[in-house]
């Protein structure tokens, strides 16, 4: 946990698709300090009609590299937050060509009572993790 969901437009390969997953992987690890094995990542593709992220004026053109990442995750620091913007739009610029630009990030908060990693235990709860 955290869990990233990515909306993208369809049509990257299935590498370009793993080294944008890895790239955001590495992101959290380094701005979460999460273990490596906690990785939870969705993706979804949509056509072009079915997926729009304009740029709320700040004079964005958005091409169909567009990346949207939706986080759910415990209550983190601004710092973390912000380190992992940073961390994500430089990582998928070096990795995949992804202009900054082209990445939107909205992070949503929960709690412990949230969480089930399965056998139908709370862990965060129960001590487990």
């Amino acid at each position: 946990m955290p869990l990233l969901t990515f909306d993208l437009l369809a049509g990257r390969t299935p590498e370009q698709v793993t080294t944008l997953l890895d790239a955001a992987h590495d992101a959290m690890v380094s701005a979460f300090g999460v273990p490596e094995r906690d990785r939870y990542q969705v993706v979804h593709e949509h056509p072009p009609t079915h997926l729009v992220v304009q740029d709320t004026g700040l004079g964005f053109e958005r091409t169909q590299d567009v990346v949207l990442v939706q986080m759910t995750s415990r209550p983190r620091s601004q710092e973390q937050k912000e380190s992992f913007y940073r961390l994500l739009v430089e990582n998928l610029q070096s990795r995949c060509g992804i202009a900054s630009t082209d990445v939107m990030v909205s992070i949503r908060e929960n709690t412990d009572a949230d969480w089930s990693f399965g056998e139908g235990r709370a862990q965060f709860l129960t001590g487990d993790l």
